[in-house]
């Protein structure tokens, strides 16, 4: 376990070092990197604007996770590359960290375990001709060497399976080769072009931006207990978006595999093509996205494959910068799913937010979702399956202890409040306390 994580941190350091001796040099030649007054990350002066991996006209800050889109006003926390023909990108976290998830044992569903969720992604583009662009995305994740293939402990979070049974107050953790993408955009009119996005995983047009490359939550190591309410469909197995931009107006539509990851974290699941959806992005300002999709996902549970789930969700994303690295950042998700075995419609509301000042940021969460007694694995003790709502209360503090080679190292601190449902208390707890202390590795 030390042997992988320090490997990880030497790999870290290395591709910050050859970022480091890149010039950022101006390339006549990239016509769509239109040069202006971009923050090319939170803790430079560079002066440098580069256009979308989607969009010769639209920013670089712009693009989230998948196609999804989030404020122009977002900073850049990532390695720039830049090349002749090619540019590209290389960021990524890794939480070093010790977590206990009920730190009074309230209950007797809380765990702990040291463990180290991470992600990294690299992506890479060039302009084809006069209005053509090409990009190539990769992600990856050492969870299932870093968390193990049995997931974290997270009180109420569901979603998938392990095992042959549901994971109940359990993160599963994500693939190794969660995103492998290719994307080709024609500009076919002023302020007008049309994308095509392939994936293998990669991520339909469903949702907002997956929590991990949300300004608001990137302090939070945890996943939402909303995930698999909202952003989910994240890391799919076969997906193609075909999207079209009229200025700050985005329509795409998604055809994917429905079923979620299998426990088998190193392979390639089989794609299936028999889910859809559909997303409307807008960003009114450079501080705001707007986003509102749904989608028909056929067969997302591995333990439960009769069953069909429409997915519903609408989002709001606010960012504004305080200065060259500080700034505020929220997120507001409403997210539901519709299930086809049950008629039942469970919603939950997710707002987030972070307060980052030069060193120190201030950041927290409030989730709202109700989960059912088949969610919660507890149709045994509930055969009627009783809807229960659930309320989780997150407030974390972090500090830049050290920059080296562009790289931040922060020490974190933060805690959980879950409020019980009545019925659970006898499980839980009334109230039972998350707590996480942490380092974290990012780029400047």
């Amino acid at each position: 376990m030390k042997r992988t994580i320090l490997s990880i941190i030497m790999t870290i350091f290395f591709i910050s070092a050859l970022a480091q001796k890149m010039p950022m040099k101006k390339d006549t030649s990239m016509k769509g990197m239109d040069m202006g007054d971009m923050k090319m990350d939170s803790g430079s002066m560079m002066s440098m604007k580069m256009n979308s991996q989607y969009s010769l006209d639209v920013p670089m800050n712009r693009d989230g996770s998948g196609t999804s889109w989030v404020p122009d006003e977002t900073p850049m926390y990532a390695y720039m590359i830049h090349g002749k023909k090619w540019m590209t990108m290389i960021h990524g976290s890794f939480f070093l960290r010790y977590n206990k998830q009920d730190l009074f044992n309230s209950g007797s569903r809380g765990g702990k375990k040291f463990d180290a969720p991470d992600w990294l992604m690299a992506m890479t583009q060039r302009q084809i001709g006069k209005n053509g662009l090409f990009s190539i995305n990769t992600m990856f994740s050492f969870d299932p060497f870093l968390v193990g293939p049995g997931g974290y402990p997270l009180l109420f979070q569901t979603g998938e399976s392990y095992k042959g049974k549901k994971l109940v107050d359990i993160q599963h953790p994500h693939d190794l080769f969660a995103e492998l993408s290719v994307n080709y955009t024609q500009r076919v009119a002023k302020d007008a072009d049309v994308s095509l996005s392939f994936g293998y995983p990669g991520e339909p047009a469903l949702g907002p931006p997956v929590f991990m490359h949300r300004l608001s939550a990137m302090n939070d190591p945890d996943a939402p207990l909303t995930h698999h309410y909202a952003d989910a469909t994240h890391i799919t197995f076969g997906t193609s978006t075909l999207g079209f931009r009229y200025k700050d107006i985005k329509l795409e539509g998604s055809i994917f595999t429905g079923r979620e990851p299998d426990e088998y974290r190193y392979n390639f699941d089989a794609m299936r093509f028999d889910s859809y959806s559909v997303r409307l992005s807008y960003n009114p300002a450079k501080e705001w996205a707007l986003q509102v999709s749904n989608g028909w996902i056929h067969s997302p549970e591995s333990a439960e494959p009769q069953q069909n789930v429409d997915r519903f969700t609408a989002s709001a994303i606010y960012t504004k910068m305080l200065d060259d690295d500080s700034y505020i950042a929220t997120t507001l998700v409403y997210g539901q799913n519709h299930f086809s075995d049950n008629h039942k419609t469970l919603p939950s509301v997710l707002l987030e937010s972070s307060w980052q000042m030069h060193k120190t940021a201030v950041y927290g969460r409030y989730e709202y979702v109700q989960k059912d007694a088949d969610e919660l694995d507890l149709t045994d003790s509930y055969p009627l399956n009783p809807n229960f709502t659930i309320n989780a209360f997150t407030l974390g503090v972090n500090r830049i202890l050290a920059t080296v080679a562009k790289t931040n190292l922060t020490a974190g601190v933060q805690s959980t409040l879950n409020v019980s449902p009545s019925e659970l208390k006898t499980l839980y707890g009334s109230a039972p306390v998350g707590f996480e202390v942490y380092l974290r590795i990012t780029p400047r």
